[in-house]
């Protein structure tokens, strides 16, 4: 099979709940009305399936010195000694850029698991003048970026997210972080990424106005390490009129993913393109969200994941479903801060060594 079949196979099990595809469908006319927030904004759902939507693009350029992925990372994932410890040890720098009208955007630098990755994209206005219109911030000014292919090398199914993040309003300079997941391991490869036209929200005409033409394409090499931990293998459970087996659990200090097999092949009901018939939300909950995912830290801290994104594909001659589930967390999480992860009511120890 193609890669192209594969990626269009893999967008058909994706479900969405109605709460994402309100967002999705009125992001546009919402986001002047909605403050950006520095690491998870309200509309990363709508740039989610922005980065889902393109995974396969072309691109190249590059150059000068490297950046220090710490340098990078630290201010967005966190800069305690223990989180800096893990970028060290995890982190790539990249370097990579182009640039077009003025605009330069660079790859800084990426750090990742064995099936997640995050880069932070840094994009400069090389006049050296103010990036964002005057006297506004990302609070008021909700970018889009048209064509936005973000960064591809994986060849399974692949979703991710991605928001701006702006430090010092007045400079030249925003960034871009992108997060990606796969269902293959993605440590390695050769990453191709496409920009084009950087728009923003106008809230006063109510549309989406250029900010800076262009088209920016990256070509970059993906190797870093893995220092994930993986749990689980055969445990079970039952909620919901259905039986759980939990195949796998791959815990690094930047995502977790849960791999897990219902013992029903669930069926999706056909609707118009775009929406989603009435009765696959029941049955998406029982298969996916209705998971329970607890972290516990040594401290005592309770992280719910039970609201990570995933996906559903049932094999009809099994008569199963394999079910993941999982995300790219919010800040770094050094492992030896985790003290256990719950799923469905199985609990498991976080080895340390």
């Amino acid at each position: 099979m193609s890669d192209l079949f594969d990626y269009k196979k893999e967008m058909s099990e994706l479900r969405f709940t109605e709460i994402q595809k309100k967002a999705l469908a009125e992001a546009a006319a919402s986001a002047a009305r909605t403050p950006a927030k520095r690491r998870r904004p309200v509309f990363r759902t709508a740039l989610i399936a922005a980065a889902m939507a393109a995974v396969l693009v072309v691109g190249s350029s590059a150059a000068g010195i490297l950046p220090n992925p710490t340098e990078v990372f630290a201010p967005l994932f966190g800069g305690a000694v223990a989180q800096t410890e893990v970028i060290d040890k995890i982190g790539r720098p990249i370097g990579a850029s182009d640039t077009d009208n003025g605009i330069t955007i660079t790859a800084e630098a990426i750090m990742g698991d064995q099936y997640n990755a995050v880069i932070v994209y840094t994009l400069t206005r090389d006049d050296g003048e103010r990036f964002l219109p005057e006297g506004k911030g990302l609070d008021e000014t909700y970018l889009m970026m048209g064509g936005y292919g973000g960064a591809s090398w994986v060849k399974g199914g692949a979703h991710g997210g991605s928001w701006f993040v702006d430090e010092d309003p007045e400079d030249n300079q925003i960034q871009l972080v992108e997060t990606a997941s796969s269902n293959v391991a993605m440590t390695k490869g050769t990453a191709n990424a496409s920009f084009e036209d950087l728009q923003y929200w106008n809230a006063e005409t109510e549309q989406a106005e250029l900010l800076y033409p262009g088209k920016w394409k990256l070509r970059f090499e993906v190797d870093y390490e893995d220092c994930s931990v993986r749990l689980g293998g055969g445990e079970t459970f039952s909620q919901d009129g259905l039986n759980f087996t939990i195949d796998e659990i791959t815990l690094s200090p930047i995502a977790v993913r849960v791999v897990y097999t219902a013992d029903s092949a669930v069926v999706w009901s056909d609707a118009p393109s775009g929406r989603e018939a009435p009765e696959n939300a029941p049955r998406r909950q029982r298969y996916l969200e209705n998971i329970e995912i607890l972290l516990t830290k040594t401290d005592g801290t309770v992280i719910d994941l039970g609201g990570s994104g995933g996906r559903v594909s049932p094999d009809y001659k099994a008569d199963v479903s394999h079910c993941t589930k999982g995300q790219v967390f919010d800040e770094i999480i050094p492992l030896e801060e985790m003290e256990s992860i719950r799923v469905g009511g199985v609990t498991y120890e976080i080895p340390h060594n």
